[in-house]
C-alpha cells in the first residue's frame, strides 16, 4: 500500500458514506489502513481488536495467507468471465464444495455479490417457483417485525425495521410481517435460546386465514437476527414455522447471510436448530468478506421445477453481470479451505460456553438491561437515554474505537461477533473492553 493511502484524505466530501452519521464521521474520521488476523490497524498506528469480523463477515480473520494467495493467482490467469451462457471451472467447483457442507437437500447454488443480492434472488426464485408449478395465484411474501433482509426494495419489503423502510415509499405489495421474538420481560439475560416465546410462531396461523394459503408462496426469517440488535428464536419456534409452512404448502427461507459458515459453532444455522428450510441465503462469510459473494441454495425440487421447458431457453430470468465471478469464486474455495483446516466452521461451539461466561459477566454494569448470546454472537442491550435514542450506544462505539476495540451498535444495543480465530484470551479482552466503556459512556 502506498503511504498516500496510510493517510486521512484532506478532502472527505465526495464518498456519501452507507448507514454512517456522515457530518460526524467527516469532522473525527476513523480511518483503518491495514489488518491482520484479528486486528486492524488504524491511521494513528494503533492495534484495534476487531470483535465484529468487520461487518459479520470477516470470519476466518483478516488477510490470511490462502485466500490473499488465490486472488492474486486468479486475477493474473482469468480475472473476468460471463456467467450468462458461459462459465468457467472454478465456479463449479465451488458449488460443488458449497453443496458439501450445506444442510441435507440444499443440491444446488445461484451465485450473487451480496446478502441483499441473495435475498432478492431468493424471493424471486420463491415467486417463480410457485407459477412453475402452476400456483401462480401465490404471490404473498411473510417477513418478520425487526428483520433485516438487506437494502434492496425486496428485502426491506419483508424486513421489518423502520428506519430501513419509512423514506422509500409503499415498497412491494402483497407482504404481510409476523411478530418478532423478542420477550424481554420473560427472557432478559438468558444464555442461549430462550425459553418462552415459541408460540408467537403460531401467528403465522392467523396470517394464512386472514390472506388464505393459496395466496402465501414464501415466509423468510432469520433463524438468528442479527442486525436488529441480536434477537434469538425462542426454543421451538423455528420447528413450529417449520410445521405450519410444510402444512400450507408455503415455502420457508432462512436468510443466513450472518449466521452462515460457522457463527453459530455449526456450518449453517439450520444445524444449529435442526430445521432445514427450503431456501438458504448467504453471503458474507462464504468469501471471508474479502471479496464481494452471496450464494442461495435450494433443495432439488425446487430447481428442478425450472427445468421442464425446451433445452436451449432460459430456465430462470435471473442473475448479475458478476455471478460467481472467477475472483471471488477462487476467493471463496480458499476461504472453505481455511475452514477446513482449521476447523472454524465448529470452532464457535468449542468457545460457546466460555464466550456466553464472559458476556454475562457484564449483567450488573451500568445501563445494562438485557445480555444475549448464541454460538459466537452476542449483544448488550443498553437502557437509552431519555429523550436520545441510540446515543448511549453511540457514544459506547466511539469510545471502544478510541480505546482499541471495534464493536457494532444498533439502537441502543451493542452486538459482538468476533472472527472465528479468537482465543480465550482475545475474548477477555474484548470484554473488558467492552466493561471499560460501560463506565465510561454517560
Amino acid at each position: 500500500m502506498s503511504n498516500r493511502l496510510k493517510v486521512t484524505p484532506n478532502d472527505l466530501s465526495a464518498f456519501w458514506m452507507p448507514f454512517t452519521a456522515n457530518r460526524q464521521f467527516k469532522q473525527a474520521p476513523r480511518m483503518l489502513v491495514s489488518a491482520k488476523d484479528m486486528h486492524y490497524t488504524a491511521s494513528d498506528g494503533r492495534k484495534i481488536l476487531d470483535g465484529t469480523a468487520g461487518l459479520w463477515c470477516v470470519n476466518a480473520g483478516h488477510c490470511r495467507p490462502k485466500i490473499t494467495e488465490a486472488i492474486q493467482q486468479q486475477a493474473a490467469e482469468l480475472d473476468y468471465a460471463p456467467a450468462f451462457q458461459m462459465g468457467h471451472p472454478i465456479v463449479f467447483e465451488l458449488a460443488n464444495r458449497l453443496v458439501d457442507i450445506a444442510p441435507k437437500g440444499m443440491d444446488h447454488v445461484f451465485f450473487t455479490n451480496s446478502g441483499s443480492e441473495s435475498v432478492e434472488t431468493a424471493l424471486k426464485i420463491a415467486l417463480a417457483y410457485h407459477r412453475a408449478k402452476g400456483n401462480g395465484s401465490r404471490f404473498r411474501l411473510i417477513g418478520r417485525e425487526r428483520g433485516y433482509h438487506g437494502v434492496n426494495f425486496g428485502g426491506i419489503s419483508v424486513g421489518g425495521i423502520v428506519s430501513n423502510r419509512k423514506m422509500f415509499g409503499t415498497l412491494l405489495t402483497g407482504v404481510d410481517h409476523m411478530p418478532h421474538t423478542h420477550f424481554p420481560d420473560k427472557n432478559a439475560f438468558s444464555r442461549g435460546v430462550p425459553e418462552h416465546g415459541a408460540d408467537v410462531a403460531n401467528e403465522l396461523e392467523r396470517i394464512v386465514a386472514l390472506h388464505d394459503a393459496s395466496t402465501i408462496a414464501a415466509v423468510i426469517v432469520e433463524p438468528v437476527a442479527g442486525s436488529t440488535g441480536v434477537i434469538l428464536p425462542p426454543k421451538g419456534y423455528l420447528k413450529r414455522l417449520r410445521e405450519i409452512c410444510d402444512k400450507h404448502g408455503i415455502l420457508l427461507i432462512f436468510d443466513e447471510v450472518i449466521t452462515g459458515f460457522g457463527r453459530l459453532g455449526t456450518p449453517f444455522a439450520a444445524d444449529y436448530f435442526g430445521v432445514t428450510p427450503d431456501i438458504i441465503t448467504t453471503a458474507k462469510g462464504v468469501s471471508n468478506g474479502v471479496i464481494p459473494m452471496g450464494a442461495v441454495f435450494v433443495k432439488k425440487e425446487i430447481h428442478d421445477a425450472f427445468m421442464n421447458g425446451p433445452e436451449h431457453m432460459i430456465e430462470f430470468f435471473h442473475g448479475y453481470t458478476y455471478s460467481g465471478n472467477p475472483i471471488a469464486s477462487a476467493a471463496a474455495l480458499a476461504t472453505l479451505d481455511t475452514y477446513k483446516e482449521e476447523g472454524l466452521l465448529t470452532r464457535g461451539a468449542e468457545l460457546e460456553d466460555y464466550w456466553a461466561d464472559a458476556l454475562h459477566s457484564l449483567k450488573g454494569e451500568p445501563h445494562v438491561i438485557d445480555i444475549r448470546n448464541i454460538g459466537l454472537i452476542g449483544a448488550i442491550e443498553l437502557e437509552p437515554i431519555a429523550g436520545a435514542p441510540t446515543k448511549r450506544a453511540f457514544q459506547a462505539f466511539v469510545t471502544a474505537f478510541e480505546r482499541g476495540a471495534l464493536i457494532r451498535t444498533t439502537g441502543d444495543i451493542i452486538a459482538l461477533s468476533p472472527p472465528l480465530i479468537i482465543t480465550k484470551g482475545q475474548i477477555n479482552e474484548l470484554i473488558d473492553h467492552v466493561r471499560e466503556v460501560l463506565r465510561l459512556v454517560d
